[in-house]
C-alpha cells in the first residue's frame, strides 16, 4: 500500500465512522478554548475541564486575567501540570491580549505564537478550531498514531509529522482529522498497549502488518 493509498483509506473510515470529532476540551468563546489548550499541554483534558469553570468565572474576559497576579490565578489551576508557569503564562498573554489585539483573541498562528506559553501546537489548534482553518496540530497522540498507522515515516518532531500530514490531508480535512487522529490515539491506538483487536484500520496499518509477520 503507498502512503497515498494508506491516507484515502484511513481518511475515507474516518468520515464514514466518526463524521463529528471535536475538541474534548470545554469552552464558549475563542478566549476560553486558548486558555484551555494552554493549560492542556502535558495533562489530561478531563482535568483541565475540572478547573476552568471556577476559572472562566473568575476570569471571564482577557481584560480580567490581565488584571490578575499570577498567584491569584494559581490558586484556580493548582491541580494541573506545571501550575505556576502556567499561570505566569495566562497573565502574560492576557496582558498581551489587551495591549496588542484590543482583548480579542488573534486569528493566525504568527500573531497567537506572539503570546506567552502559546507555541505552533496551541497556535494552530485555535485557529482550527474556532476558524476551520487547515492547520494541524501535532500532540503526542498524533505524532505517534500517525507514525505507526504509516501516515508519516521517520517523523523526528511534531513539525516534521505536521508537514507530512498536510501534505496528504485535503484542506477541507484538517481541522477534523487533528481531532480524528488524536481521538483514536487517546482511545484506540493508545501508547503502552495500542487495543488493535478494537481497531477498524488495521487493513491499512504499518505497524499492525509488520506485527502480523513476526
Amino acid at each position: 500500500m503507498t502512503t497515498k493509498q494508506r491516507f484515502e483509506t484511513c481518511l475515507q473510515w474516518f468520515e464514514a465512522n466518526m463524521p463529528v470529532a471535536e475538541s474534548e476540551l470545554h469552552y464558549d468563546n475563542p478566549f476560553q478554548l486558548l486558555v484551555a489548550v494552554m493549560l492542556s499541554a502535558q495533562c489530561t483534558d478531563k482535568r483541565v475541564n475540572m478547573v476552568t469553570p471556577a476559572l472562566f468565572a473568575a476570569y471571564p474576559t482577557p481584560e480580567a486575567m490581565a488584571a490578575a497576579t499570577p498567584e491569584q490565578v494559581l490558586t484556580y489551576i493548582s491541580s494541573v501540570s506545571y501550575p505556576n508557569a502556567k499561570a505566569q503564562h495566562l497573565v502574560a498573554a492576557a496582558q498581551r491580549l489587551v495591549s496588542a489585539y484590543g482583548g480579542q483573541v488573534p486569528d493566525n498562528i504568527d500573531d497567537l505564537q506572539t503570546l506567552a506559553g502559546v507555541g505552533r501546537k496551541t497556535a494552530n489548534v485555535v485557529c482550527a478550531v474556532i476558524w476551520q482553518q487547515p492547520t494541524m496540530a501535532v500532540d503526542t497522540h498524533i505524532f505517534r498514531v500517525s507514525e505507526r498507522i504509516g501516515l508519516t515515516t521517520g517523523s523526528r518532531n511534531p513539525l516534521q509529522t505536521e508537514r507530512q500530514l498536510v501534505k496528504y490531508i485535503p484542506a477541507r480535512l484538517i481541522p477534523k482529522a487533528h481531532h480524528w487522529l488524536l481521538l483514536h490515539g487517546r482511545y484506540i491506538c493508545q501508547a503502552r498497549k495500542p487495543q488493535c483487536h478494537n481497531c477498524e484500520l488495521t487493513d491499512c496499518c504499518r505497524h499492525f502488518q509488520q506485527t502480523q509477520k513476526k
